[in-house]
């Protein structure tokens, strides 16, 4: 703080601080953050002096330094006390700041994301949401933005444009997709607080997002259906030690799981959500099925020793796609059940419907959510070892 600072500027300052103080309060409380109290901000003084806005701003700063970007994530997308104003301020907070770390821009990168989230029309289609409609949305943060986007901000399009090609959540996660997009953020350097580039990084992030949701939606419920027919058929225990689960994981606990993970995805997008588990889920469901890459894997191996391959074999393994690869009416049912989804904002709380975060014997949860947003292993499947622990 300058001694020249002016007594609009402390007023403004103080003001910032105590809409700050119990947001971050609580999240400190939540993540058991070791933070003293502050004296100034908690008697609530309304003019005070200038010491008492600087020990506001220093403890300000402090627990700027402590929070990371997944516990801001994490806390925003699932405190019920979390406003459309708390976000407002949180914004202007962390736009406003003259550093301009990695940490701060993932700060900024999400906050404007998750802002824009939340006033955003619910029914809105994507091909509306350009560049104009995002800066005027985003006035009440940016201003009046000058849209002329500079020509290495074209990136963004074609990461979108990739993205939407994809058929399933794995084809996303392990395509190279969300590393071009995060490989633009940091190749922008210091042009990422350009006005024009927050406006557009900001439609990039809903945009990502709307495209997470409706393919997270599509495979829940290929896996769905995969378990209705796997009941149909008898079956009551499958194999999901891939997915972190036992080697009899029970199909009624399974379909529970599903539900409560349709419900959280429908809500606002939850860091740490088990994009891993589920893509592994899946492929689980269809290796019991007799679909997928692993099924193929063992049919051509079962088929190895015989001197002369039955015809019949070779009609059908051949033209079999990938992990996505699913009956015509499973398919067709997820991608309504998706993109009907997709236009639904649920304003509850979705950390109440995730029961698998704290599942005994599956691996922590919390280091998938100390990931930037939609990062997840890069490893194209899960081999637990034999021991894997049983429910």
């Amino acid at each position: 703080m300058t001694p020249s600072i002016s007594v609009q500027d402390l007023a403004a300052q103080w003001i910032s601080a105590r809409r700050l103080y119990p947001i971050y309060f609580e999240l400190a409380r939540e993540f058991a953050i070791d933070v003293k109290t502050c004296a100034e901000l908690e008697a609530g003084v309304e003019a005070p002096g200038k010491e008492a806005v600087e020990q506001a701003r220093q403890w300000l700063e402090q627990m700027d330094s402590q929070v990371q970007v997944h516990q801001l994530r994490q806390f925003l997308q699932t405190n019920a006390l979390v406003t459309q104003e708390t976000l407002l301020y949180l914004v202007q907070h962390f736009v406003a700041k003259t550093e301009k770390s990695e940490t701060v821009r993932d700060k900024v990168d999400f906050l404007l994301v998750q802002y824009f989230s939340q006033i955003a029309p619910t029914g809105i289609n994507d091909s509306d949401v350009d560049l104009a409609y995002v800066a005027r949305a985003m006035e009440a943060v940016l201003g009046q933005v000058e849209l002329k986007p500079p020509v290495w901000l074209n990136a963004l399009d074609r990461v979108l444009d990739s993205a939407r090609k994809c058929r399933s959540l794995d084809e996303l996660l392990h395509g190279g997709i969300l590393e071009q997009g995060r490989k633009a953020k940091g190749l922008a350097g210091e042009l990422f607080y350009l006005p024009v580039a927050l406006v557009a990084f900001t439609r990039f992030g809903y945009l990502m997002r709307r495209v997470f949701f409706r393919l997270m939606l599509g495979d829940l419920n290929i896996i769905l259906d995969g378990l209705t027919e796997l009941e149909d058929k008898g079956v009551q225990t499958i194999d999901c030690r891939r997915a972190q689960f036992s080697a009899q994981e029970p199909i009624l606990r399974l379909r529970m799981i599903c539900q409560s993970w349709k419900v959280m995805f429908q809500a606002e997008y939850s860091s740490g959500s088990p994009l891993r588990m589920l893509v592994d889920l899946k492929a689980s469901v269809e290796h019991a099925l007799g679909r997928g890459k692993a099924a193929e894997t063992a049919g051509k191996a079962k088929a190895a020793p015989s001197a002369k391959p039955l015809p019949a074999a070779k009609s059908t393994a051949p033209g079999r796609p990938a992990i996505a690869a699913t009956k015509p009416p499973l398919a067709k049912a997820a991608a309504a059940s998706a993109s009907g989804a997709s236009a639904t904002k649920m304003a509850g709380n979705s950390a109440s419907s995730y029961p698998v975060a704290s599942k005994p014997g599956a691996k922590p949860a919390a280091g998938a959510s100390a990931v930037p947003e939609f990062e997840v292993s890069t490893e194209a499947g899960s081999n637990p070892a034999p021991g894997s622990p049983k429910k």
